[in-house]
Formats: structure tokens, sequence, C-alpha cells
């Protein structure tokens, strides 16, 4: 197999498991934007596609030792997009097709659905203020002892 169409191939795979999985990839916080791109991380995407890809495992050593920077071999391998809008865009038919008839109309209720932008989910906070707040929280835990008397320690006597 050539360089081509083992990329072609990762794609396919990687788009797959992207479609299959996209309820539960799209709430992880492995979402990280590289080059104007927001996609999942590379790294969340290498391990998936070691897995899916049994050429790619045996490239991997070699890829590692040219480049161990995992947003590079992302990039090399044409998988540095974000796949909800390749999905559309793969999804719609060109002009061209639509005037030759040989592709249907789909209506609205046979598009596709994409969950929304991680945006939507992120807050406004500033990154300490959601620390102090995540800390507050955990703080507040009372343990499964709440309600009951706390055991004290015995003071040593002094001699």
């Amino acid at each position: 197999m050539n360089t081509q169409q083992f990329r072609q191939s990762a794609k396919k795979k990687w788009l797959d498991y992207y479609v299959e999985n996209r309820v539960w990839i799209a709430r992880l916080q492995v979402w990280v934007n590289c080059d104007g791109q927001r996609r999942p991380s590379s790294s969340f995407i290498l391990a998936t596609l070691a897995a899916l890809e049994p050429q790619l495992n045996q490239l991997l050593p070699l890829i590692v030792d040219l480049s161990s920077n995992p947003d590079r071999i992302i990039a090399a391998l044409d998988l540095n997009f974000n796949p909800d809008e390749h999905l559309k865009a793969v999804s719609k038919p060109s002009p061209k097709a639509l005037e030759n008839g040989s592709v249907e109309q789909k209506t609205a209720n046979d598009a596709l659905k994409f969950l929304p932008a991680a945006s939507s989910y992120e807050t406004d906070l500033p990154t300490s203020q959601v620390s102090h707040l995540i800390s507050k929280i955990d703080e507040s835990c009372e343990g499964g002892r709440s309600g009951r008397s706390q055991p004290t320690k015995a003071q040593p006597q002094k001699l």
C-alpha cells in the first residue's frame, strides 16, 4: 500500500469511528485548536488509529523516530481537520451533480444532526476562578460520617 492509500484508509477509519462514537467524543475534553482546526487531540486520534489500523502499529515506531510531535504526525497523515465540518462538506453534493440529477435532494428531516460546538458548553470563567470553584465544591464534601460525632485524638501527656 502506498502512502496516499494509507492516508485515505486511515482517514476513512478515523471518520467511521468518529461517526459511530461522536456522542461521547464530543463531550470529552480532548478537543484542541491546531493550525486553525478544531479537532480531537493528536494523541487521541493516534491512539484510536493504532487500534483501528494494523499497519499503523507497524509504522508508529519508525514515525515516532522521525518525529515525536503528535501534531506533526497527524498533519502528515492528513488528519488535521475538524471531523464535523469535514463530514458536513462530504455530505453536501456538488452543484454540478445536482444539475445532472445524479444526486437526490435531501429534505430537512434527512439532514445529519451534529452536536453543538464545544464553546456552547464552556464557561466564560477565568481558569483561576474555575479552579477555585472546583476546590470549593470539593471542600464542601462532608464524607460518610456527616451528622455523627467525630472521634477526638488523645493528647499526649507531658512529663
